[in-house]
C-alpha cells in the first residue's frame, strides 16, 4: 500500500507531503484544483517519462518520493530480478533536475525507468478512462479467468515448461542446420580420409624413404665412388694402407728409443686398425650395393604421394597429416552421430510436448469451469450498477498450439440490452459501460488475487443517484481486502471513505499553488454539502452530509 507521498516544485505544487492509511481514501476538489497534478506526480515514480516543463520552479530540482509498504506483495523475487535492494518500507524517490534531466531511486539505490515501470505494476493501479482499454485485450481477459480459476501454480509450471520446450526446438533445428551444412562437406572429407588412410602414416619414416630413394636411384655413382675410395686405401705398393704399414715398420725401428718414439708408433698402428675395418666396411657395401629397380619404383611413387598430401593439406610433417586425418574422422563421425543426437531431441520434444499438453489441458478445465461464475458475478454487479440488462458469454477454444499462458483463445462477448446480439466489447461498450464492468472486474479480482493499491480517477463520471450509491459500495468492500482510493465528484461516493482529502488552489504573491489537506469530521461535513448544494451551504444540505456520513 501507499504510505505517503512527497512532492516538491512540481506544477502548482511547492512542497507537500502526506500520509495515507489503508481502507478507502477519497480525494475531492473542484475542476481544474489540481487533482490530476496529483496523479501526474504519482505517475513519475511509477515510471513516466519526465519533462522540464513539469517542474515549478526551474532553478531548482523536483522531487516525487513514494514509500510503499510491501510486506503482502511477494516481491523479494522481483527485486533480486532487478538487482534492488529489498525492504518492506520501499522508497521510490524521481527527481529532475534543471538542467531537465532526471533520475531515479529504489532503496536509494539508482534505478532505470524500465526498473520502475516493472516494479510499479505490483504496487500501485492508476485506474482512468483510458485504461479500460485493458478489457479488450486478450492479457488481461485471461488474468480475469486465471484468478477465479486458481491457475497460478498450473500457469508457472506451463511457463517454465514451454520455456525448456523452445530451448529444445531451437537446439533441435540448429542441430539440423548443423546436419545440412555438414553433410555438404561430408563426402569431401570422407575422400580426404580416404586418400590419408591409403598410406599407413604411423609407420611411414619420411627420413628414411628419402634416403632409400637416393640409394637406389645413385647406385651406379655410390658403386664407382666406393671403388675409387677402396683403391686409394688398398692399391699394392701405393695405397694408403701399404704405404702406412710401411711406416709403422720404420717407426718400429726406433720405438725402443724413447716413449715419444713408441706414442708416435701406437697412433700408426691405431688409424692403420681404423683404416683396415673402413676398408672392410667399403668391401661390404659394394657387395650390398645392387640395383632394385621395382623398389626405387614404389619408394618413388610412396614419396610422390606422400609430398602431394603435404602439399594439398600445407604441412611439413608426418605428424601434421596424422592429426588432420584425425581432425576429418572427428567431422566425418560427428555427421554419423548427429542423426543419433537429433532423434534424441526429437524424443525429449515429444515428451515434454505430452507433459505440455497435460498441464495445458488442467489450465483449459479450470478457465471452462469458472467463466460461469464470472458471467454470473459480472451481470450481477452490472445489474446493481444500472446495467439489468448486461450479459456476456465468453467463448473458450483450443488454439490446438501453444501460447505464453496455454492452448486457448478467449473471446469476451457481450450486449448491454435485451435483443442485441452479443458482439466484441469494443463494439458493443460505451465508454461508460466499460468503466463500470472495469469496476466490477477489479471487485471479482480482489477475492481471488493480492491487488495492488488502486486509484479510480473520476470512475464515477456520467453516473448519479442510486448507481453511484453502488459504484461507492463496490469500492468500499474492495477497501476491506485492499487500498483504494477514488477521486470524485460524487457525495455519495465520497461519503463512504475512511479518510477524505481535499485538493484546492491558493494564491499567495500573484502565483497560484495547489495544496492538498486531510479533512477533519466537520470538515468532512462541509465539504460534501457543499458537494451537494454548492458553495452557499444551505441547512438542509448540512442534514444531507451529516445522514450521508451516517
Amino acid at each position: 500500500m501507499l504510505t505517503s507521498l512527497y512532492i516538491k516544485n512540481y506544477a502548482l505544487i511547492d512542497e507537500l507531503n502526506v500520509q495515507f492509511n489503508n481502507g478507502l481514501t477519497i480525494i475531492t476538489g473542484e475542476t481544474g484544483a489540481g487533482k490530476s497534478i496529483l496523479l501526474g506526480g504519482l505517475s513519475l515514480v511509477l515510471g513516466k517519462r519526465a519533462d522540464l516543463s513539469q517542474v515549478k520552479n526551474t532553478d531548482e530540482k523536483c522531487i516525487i518520493e513514494a514509500t510503499f509498504d510491501v510486506a503482502n506483495y511477494n516481491l523479494k523475487a522481483l527485486f533480486a530480478s532487478l538487482d534492488l535492494d529489498y525492504d518492506v518500507q520501499t522508497i521510490i524517490r524521481r527527481e529532475i533536475l534543471p538542467s531537465g534531466k532526471s533520475r531515479a531511486f529504489i532503496n536509494d539505490t539508482p534505478a532505470t525507468l524500465d526498473s520502475l515501470v516493472a516494479l510499479s505494476s505490483y504496487l500501485i493501479d492508476i485506474h482512468s478512462q483510458h485504461q479500460t482499454q485493458q478489457l479488450m485485450q486478450d492479457d488481461y481477459q485471461f488474468k480475469v479467468i486465471d484468478a477465479l480459476a486458481d491457475n497460478g501454480a498450473n500457469l508457472e509450471l506451463f511457463t517454465k515448461q514451454l520455456k525448456a520446450f523452445r530451448s529444445l526446438q531451437k537446439s533441435l533445428e540448429d542441430l539440423q542446420t548443423s546436419k545440412a551444412e555438414m553433410l555438404k562437406e561430408y563426402d569431401y572429407n570422407l575422400f580426404l580420409t580416404k586418400e590419408l588412410n591409403e598410406i599407413d602414416l604411423e609407420s611411414v619414416n619420411l627420413e628414411d624413404l628419402e634416403s632409400q630413394y637416393e640409394q637406389l636411384n645413385n647406385v651406379e655413382t655410390i658403386g664407382e665412388r666406393l671403388g675409387n675410395t677402396r683403391a686409394i686405401l688398398n692399391t699394392e705398393n701405393q695405397g694408403v694402407i701399404d704405404q702406412l704399414n710401411t711406416a709403422k715398420q720404420e717407426l718400429n725401428k726406433i720405438s725402443t728409443f724413447g716413449k715419444a718414439y713408441d706414442s708416435l708408433l701406437e697412433r700408426v698402428s691405431s688409424v692403420t686398425i681404423e683404416l683396415d675395418d673402413i676398408l672392410t666396411e667399403l668391401d661390404n657395401l659394394e657387395e650390398q650395393l645392387s640395383s632394385y629397380p621395382q623398389e626405387l619404383e614404389r619408394i618413388s611413387a610412396q614419396l610422390q604421394i606422400i609430398n602431394n598430401l603435404l602439399q594439398k593439406h600445407a604441412s611439413s610433417t608426418i605428424e601434421e597429416l596424422i592429426e588432420i586425418r584425425k581432425e576429418l574422422e572427428s567431422k566425418i563421425s560427428n555427421t554419423e552421430n548427429l542423426d543419433d543426437e537429433i532423434a534424441e531431441k526429437e524424443q525429449e520434444i515429444k515428451n515434454l510436448n505430452k507433459e505440455l499438453n497435460q498441464v495445458a489441458a488442467k489450465i483449459h478445465n479450470n478457465r471452462e469451469e469458472v467463466i460461469p461464475l464470472l458471467v454470473q458475478k459480472l451481470e450481477v454487479i452490472l445489474s446493481d450498477l444500472g446495467m439489468p440488462n448486461a450479459k456476456f458469454k465468453i467463448n473458450l477454444d483450443d488454439l490446438g498450439h501453444f501460447t505464453s499462458n496455454g492452448k486457448d483463445s478467449l473471446e469476451f462477448l457481450f450486449t448491454a440490452n435485451k435483443g442485441s446480439n452479443f458482439n466484441e466489447l469494443k463494439k458493443s461498450a460505451s465508454g461508460g459501460e466499460l468503466s463500470r464492468i472495469m469496476l466490477a472486474i477489479k471487485s471479482i479480482l480482489s477475492e481471488y488475487m493480492q491487488l495492488p493499491s488502486i486509484m479510480f480517477d473520476e470512475i464515477d463520471t456520467g453516473v448519479s443517484g442510486e448507481i453511484s450509491n453502488k459504484m461507492g459500495d463496490i469500492m468500499k468492500q474492495m477497501s476491506g481486502k485492499m487500498q483504494v482510493f477514488t477521486i470524485t465528484h460524487l457525495p455519495q461516493i465520497a461519503a463512504k471513505g475512511n479518510t477524505h482529502f481535499k485538493v484546492f488552489k491558493t494564491d499567495m504573491d500573484n502565483t497560484t499553488h495547489t495544496q492538498l489537506k486531510r479533512l477533519d469530521e466537520d470538515e468532512r461535513i462541509v465539504e460534501i454539502a457543499q458537494m451537494l448544494g454548492g458553495v452557499n451551504i444551505t441547512e438542509s444540505a448540512m442534514a444531507h452530509a451529516k445522514q450521508l456520513l451516517n
